[in-house]
């Protein structure tokens, strides 16, 4: 088995939906705050699909061609990890017309939607839970959780398992089959619905055999949906052909931050690191990694440069020219700026005199040429270091090879008699933090 066959031309971007736009202002909360307040775990943006729909313009824009939305079933918090109803929109966000709209609107325009499955844990609000809280031993849904005794604790520690100890997000019981069903009815309807395909929110949590069967049900469905897993550090452990098709990329972003932001790694490690990695996928597998540099758990990628521009766009060249999936974190584009949840989380700046120019235009400049480029899309890959401050990354294909320059430092003059250049390139001179990208025989 091998991942889904689109994914090899697909760029994602990442919305948190409450922050993203605000497109329904009916739909507010009544302590919405305004769109450039500091983000907080607790206060709301007023960001909704409609605000989604309305910006499908500036996502093409910028080249990409699928999204990936964190939550968007009701829930209590403006992240939406705390379902509360697995089966409905939030009402803060639209009703399921409005998403069939969204649908609707990037089909047509060639666009994949992916959502989160978040099935390790509900919000304490779900129904099932309320009902154990409230009849105790005589509830139904009883063991449909991991409850020690009653009455059910919340704090100072609560007596029941949970995600990581927040005491808001009880731990479903997925030994239970009914549970189990409930989770399989989840993901059937929104693939009814028309959606491309699942990331799953942290399951490493849950035993693997629930996760066999989840793909089982998916692939049933279609075998070119798209099955993500969130993984931190081992990503073959979901890339044996009975889970996922992929995991989120983080072992590629500590390798190219380590290179370009922390400088802890020189071209010689970033180079041994990422063909380490690409050994470490199964074949077949590399289109389905989806390659990132920030995320909503993660602080910002200019942050985390330092606000360096150029240093970040280095950073971009790397993860565009590396084999699996580009993803942009929404606002990133722009250079937005942000420390780590919730200062990653904030309102989408849409006031164009605010943006990064040479970041929107660096970023679609790259959309353009891996999306061009066969080799950058589908190419076997090889990186190297032609010295400590500069890394060479080779896509092949067929006879065709396209190779990206990478060089962090203060300007160099590479030499192919003192340097691994790809046969037929002479000699190149690159600028401080700058990248080239040259076509090989």
């Amino acid at each position: 088995m091998t991942a889904p066959d689109w994914l090899a031309d697909a760029i994602f971007y990442q919305i948190f939906p409450e922050r993203f736009a605000d497109g329904d202002r009916s739909l507010d909360p009544l302590d919405t705050v305004p769109w450039d307040s500091e983000p907080t775990p607790e206060n709301f943006f007023g960001g909704d699909l409609q605000g989604i729909i309305d910006h499908l313009d500036h996502i093409q824009d910028l080249g990409a061609n699928a999204l990936y939305l964190t939550p968007i079933f009701e829930a209590q918090t403006n992240h939406r990890y705390d379902t509360v109803d697995y089966f409905s929109v939030d009402h803060r966000l639209g009703d399921l017309g409005t998403f069939r709209r969204l649908l609707s609107e990037c089909h047509e325009r060639g666009m994949r939607v992916v959502l989160d499955a978040v099935l390790n844990h509900c919000g304490d609000g779900h129904p099932a839970f309320q009902d154990v809280v409230a009849r105790e031993a005589e509830s139904p849904y009883v063991n449909w959780f991991s409850v020690e005794g009653f009455p059910v604790v919340a704090a100072p520690e609560p007596n029941y398992r949970t995600c990581s100890g927040c005491h808001y997000l009880p731990k479903w019981n997925v030994y239970n089959p009914e549970v189990r069903a409930h989770h399989f009815d989840v993901a059937r309807y929104w693939i009814d619905q028309g959606i491309d395909g699942w990331r799953l929110d942290v399951p490493y949590f849950i035993n693997r055999t629930f996760w066999r069967q989840f793909r089982d049900v998916v692939k049933s469905r279609n075998e070119q949906l798209y099955i993500v897993a969130e993984e931190w550090h081992e990503p073959e452990q979901w890339l044996q052909g009975d889970t996922a098709d992929g995991t989120m990329n983080y072992t590629l972003r500590d390798l190219v931050l380590g290179f370009t932001a922390d400088r802890t790694l020189d071209a010689a490690d970033f180079a041994a690191g990422m063909n380490d990695l690409s050994a470490r996928i199964p074949h077949g597998f590399h289109p389905g990694m989806l390659n990132l540099l920030s995320s909503h758990d993660t602080e910002r990628v200019l942050t985390r440069h330092g606000g360096d521009a150029d240093a970040t766009l280095l950073a971009y060249a790397l993860m565009y020219a590396a084999e699996g999936v580009p993803m942009v974190y929404y606002g990133d584009e722009v250079g937005m700026t942000g420390e780590n949840d919730p200062g990653c989380r904030a309102g989408m700046v849409w006031d164009r005199a605010r943006w990064n120019a040479a970041l929107f235009e660096g970023l679609r400049d790259l959309a353009r040429l891996r999306s061009g480029s066969p080799t950058l899309r589908r190419g076997t890959q090889w990186v190297t270091a032609l010295d400590p401050d500069t890394a060479l990354v080779i896509r092949t294909l067929g006879g065709a090879s396209t190779a990206i320059i990478v060089h962090r430092g203060a300007g160099v003059v590479l030499r192919p008699d003192t340097h691994d250049l790809p046969e037929g390139v002479g000699e190149l001179v690159l600028g401080p933090r700058q990248h080239l990208v040259i076509e090989c025989a």
